[in-house]
């Protein structure tokens, strides 16, 4: 199994599901990875992360470049 890569990261757990569902629905199959801490206050040192196939980076980055573009204050892209 190759190693997943991180497109975006986030402090919490809506946002990165919100990118990793924008992604599925573009076809780039993405998880979300790092939620399960029940302190949030973790997610600032250990943040949420979205990550894709190393096959699909460079298309997820592009679209996640154009999504940050029409609303930078949303997303903290790799």
């Amino acid at each position: 199994m190759a190693d997943l890569k991180t497109v975006a990261s986030f402090t919490d757990a809506m946002s990165a599901h919100i990118t990793a569902g924008m992604l599925t629905d573009n076809g780039i199959p993405a998880g979300v990875f790092g939620e399960n801490s029940s302190y949030v206050c973790l997610n600032s040192v250990n943040p949420i992360e979205v990550k894709v196939n190393p096959e699909d980076y460079e298309a997820a980055m592009a679209l996640l470049k154009e999504m940050a573009e029409q609303n930078p204050e949303e997303a903290d892209i790799q």
